[in-house]
């Protein structure tokens, strides 16, 4: 069990690695564009909050990580702020932005929470 739950929390990181990439360096290019469903015009004009926002992701994952590298009662803590943290914003992001974030990031961080939880 704690296994899967270890292999789950590292997939939430990556998943958050992926978004600070995408919003920190590839916010105005195509990808980034398309992924948010942005214009180039929107984009250029945001693209400090997008960085913004990829550099609270990118603590997500490293406040994951820290809880894989952790071990013990300071990992699982770690992993259970952070798993409920990214589950949070992702229930938000839903209701403000997109039903999508729900999927990408409050699904797979439950998830995981679930594991983590039971193979305590």
């Amino acid at each position: 069990m704690i296994i899967v739950g270890n292999i789950l929390v590292g997939l939430v990181a990556l998943i958050h690695a992926c978004i600070l990439v995408l919003e920190m360096f590839l916010w105005t290019g195509r990808l980034g564009q398309r992924a948010f469903n942005t214009t180039p015009e929107f984009a250029k004009q945001t693209r400090v909050l997008g960085m913004n926002q990829g550099l609270y992701n990118g603590f997500l994952a490293a406040g994951l990580v820290w809880g894989l590298v952790a071990g013990g009662g300071t990992g699982f803590a770690a992993k259970v702020f952070f798993l409920v943290c990214v589950a949070v914003a992702g229930i938000f992001g839903a209701a403000t932005a997109s039903r999508r974030i729900l999927f990408v990031q409050t699904v797979p961080a439950v998830t995981a929470l679930v594991f983590v939880i039971a193979a305590q």
